[in-house]
């Protein structure tokens, strides 16, 4: 076996394999990654990445979505370093608490009130919890596949899950009306709420937009059933639409959650609600050692600012369908068959008949080489950052990765 470069990339997989259980935890561990996908970073820069061997790439997954203006943003830091000046983690919050939910109350139509948090698992299990608190029942309704946090009421890993942990969950398809009255039905007078996410990103599979029957539809049977309709916002939210990613579909929700982008890479998430559900939010218990920290929340307030500002979501849709009209031109040049779902902030690129994802792989790992840093499998992300000349050159490395393909089917 070659000796091991101290700090390279390999060295540091096997340093941590002896302290770390499995290497790294979820889903950032890149052993589930095509080959030669890095493992640990040494900066980022707006839409760029270094990782620790030296090799820059143009950053498609932005974080895993937290990096919504761009790594290292100018104004988002100036404003995180200010408030850790003047503190952070302190016996209670700062004034940008107060500051922050204001600005989210007057961004987001359905919300009267915000509390914060630091995941996107405590919003959506404190979104959870308030339903069941506001209407005194139990049975929650949820999509077949859908993910909404690393907890057992909902993780995706049944390890050290009881049945007890979700006793009370009851599944439909996600944009399907029948599917749903279906589990309504199941639910009876237990039924407290529904949670949906913005739409359809399942892991490995094609992504699907909740179409406006479907979500007018989950409105409706809540106001006459009188449970809760939750979006889970945690990875759309301020990507789609600064309103709510369902405010486009002319549907509001109850109870929100939000994480990911709200502080441009810093720790936080929230939770939104309407006035119905704030006597429930003041009796549920929702708190953490850390979640008054400041410095996130002046992070939060600069980032939601400077989307408003720069109108983020259509920035990032234009790069987005930029990329997206790009890699359907390489795909037909190289007579491969591809498709292309989701939102364009939000893209995700399968190869039609790839049931192995041998082929995803493939282009995956060459224009990885080649410089653009891109997902078979997981829905990828647009920030602010990515301009006209990054999303070119990201589709150079991707012309390598369709020729790889092509390469490897003969």
């Amino acid at each position: 076996m070659p000796e091991l470069l101290p700090g390279s990339d390999a060295a540091l997989r096997a340093r941590a394999r002896q302290v770390i259980p499995g290497g790294l935890w979820g889903h950032l561990n890149a052993a589930k990654l095509p080959e030669g996908y890095p493992q640990f970073f040494a900066e980022a820069e707006g839409c760029r990445l270094r990782d620790v061997d030296g090799r820059e790439t143009i950053d498609f997954m932005c974080s895993w979505g937290p990096i919504v203006l761009g790594h290292k943003h100018a104004v988002v830091e100036a404003a995180a370093r200010a408030q850790a000046e003047r503190g952070d983690t302190m016996n209670g919050p700062a004034p940008v608490l107060v500051e922050l939910a204001e600005l989210m109350v007057q961004m987001i139509p359905h919300a009267d009130w915000i509390l914060l948090g630091k995941n996107g698992t405590d919003a959506t299990t404190a979104c959870v919890t308030i339903a069941r608190a506001a209407t005194g029942r139990r049975k929650i309704l949820v999509a077949r596949g859908s993910y909404h946090g690393a907890v057992p009421w909902c993780s995706p890993s049944v390890a050290g899950v009881t049945a007890e942990d979700r006793a009370h969950l009851i599944q439909f398809d996600y944009n399907d009306t029948d599917s749903l009255d279906r589990a309504v039905a199941e639910a009876g007078a237990d039924f407290a709420g529904i949670i949906v996410t913005a739409f359809r990103h399942d892991f490995a599979r094609d992504q699907e937009l909740a179409t406006a029957d479907f979500a007018r539809h989950a409105r409706q049977v809540c106001d006459t059933t009188g449970a809760a309709l939750i979006l889970d916002d945690v990875r759309a939210g301020f990507r789609i639409d600064l309103a709510g990613s369902w405010e486009p579909l002319g549907v509001r929700p109850d109870l929100s959650a939000y994480s990911k982008a709200i502080a441009n890479g810093h720790p936080l998430a929230a939770m939104a609600g309407g006035e119905r559900f704030r006597e429930a939010a003041t009796q549920v218990y929702t708190t953490g050692s850390f979640w008054c920290g400041a410095v996130p929340m002046a992070a939060a307030l600069a980032t939601l600012q400077e989307l408003k500002r720069i109108d983020g979501p259509e920035r990032m849709r234009a790069m987005g369908q930029r990329l997206r009209d790009g890699l359907a031109i390489l795909a037909r040049r190289h007579n491969l068959a591809v498709n292309q779902t989701g939102p364009a902030q939000m893209p995700l690129m399968t190869f039609v008949g790839d049931v192995d994802w041998k082929m995803g792989d493939a282009f995956c790992s060459e224009a990885l080489r080649h410089g653009a840093y891109f997902h078979p499998r997981h829905n990828m992300f647009l920030s602010c950052a990515h301009g006209e000349a990054d999303i070119d050159a990201a589709l150079v490395a991707a012309e390598a990765g369709f020729a790889a393909v092509k390469r490897s089917i003969g």
